[in-house]
This record gives structure tokens, sequence and C-alpha cells, in this order.
């Protein structure tokens, strides 16, 4: 199964609660990262109490990884601010990695982890992709590239289906979710 998560952008938006909900409930994706490296704690429950219970389960946090079992959330990312889960959870873990060094070595230690930048950003000005299809490609056949990496970094819709045939398990969508 191939999988869409849609990344939060960094700042709070307007209605960002009902765009959640409206992306997890029309089926626009299968999960969303909660990703607010500068929110503070009660900023991030204000925004999971905004969005209905029933869809927690399809939520995965970037911060404030204590909150995850109060409210059922599906999912933690690890990264340099965030690198310990709590010892009693049990959902998802993934993380993002930017070489296919960094996948071979660590993408058994996840449930998945994501490659960037596949694509020039469009959320982060001058990110550009370092890889060539011939790269990827050769990752593919070599089974680095598989269900359990999601690509990740200048990612539209309409790029699934490419996506998705370059064999990669998901993709990652931040800036064309939020334009």
């Amino acid at each position: 199964m191939f999988t869409t998560i849609i990344i939060t952008k960094p700042c709070f938006v307007v209605d960002e609660a009902q765009r959640i909900s409206d992306y997890l409930r029309k089926d626009k994706c299968n999960f969303v990262h909660i990703r607010k490296p500068w929110a503070k704690r009660e900023d991030i429950e204000n925004l999971l109490h905004a969005i209905p219970e029933d869809l927690h389960h399809r939520l995965s946090l970037h911060e404030h990884f204590e909150l995850a079992s109060a409210y059922c959330i599906h999912g933690l990312h690890v990264n340099s601010r965030n690198s310990s889960v709590p010892d009693n959870f049990r959902g998802s873990v993934s993380r993002s990695l930017h070489s296919l060094e960094e996948v071979e070595r660590l993408k058994g230690r996840y449930s998945f982890v994501s490659l960037s930048p596949i694509f020039n950003s469009i959320s982060k000005h001058g990110y550009l992709s370092t890889f060539t299809p011939e790269q990827l490609e050769t990752a593919r056949i070599n089974g680095i590239i598989d269900e359990k990496v999601f690509a990740l970094g200048g990612i539209t819709f309409s790029l699934l289906p490419k996506v998705k045939a370059m064999g990669f398990g998901g993709a990652m969508i931040l800036g064309d979710a939020w334009k």
C-alpha cells in the first residue's frame, strides 16, 4: 500500500485543524504529521483539541511526544530536537534522512524513513534535490528504496503516481498541501 502523509507548516495557519480534518476525512492523505518546531506544548494541545478525536489515530507528532498516549496519537517522528521515544509508546516511529547511505544503514530501526529532497523543495527556498533519477533507480534495484522509504521534498499531489513508480512506499507533502 502506498501511503500519503501531509506535514503541517512549521507555523500555525488559519483553520488548520479544519484543513487537517478535511484532508483526512476526504482521503487526501493517510496521515498528517504535526510539525511545529517552536510550538509550546499548550499550542499543540490546543490544535489536538480542535481536531476530532476519531482522527487522532491518523496523526503523528514531531514535538511534545509526551502527548502521544493522552491523545491516542498514531506516530512519532524523531529528529535532532526530539530523539528519544517514550518507553511506553507502541505506535509508528519515523525519521527523515538525507542520503542513500543513511537510508541503507538506518531504515531497519524505524517503522519508515523519509528521504529528502527527492525534488526541489516547494517550502524551503534553495533546498534542491541532490539525487539523480539514475541514483534513485539504482537504489530501488538494490533494495535501498522500498516500502519503508518515503519520498520527501518537492512532492506535489500530481507527482504521487511518479513517486510510487519510483519504488517509494509513500510520499510526504508539505508545500503543495498548504499553498
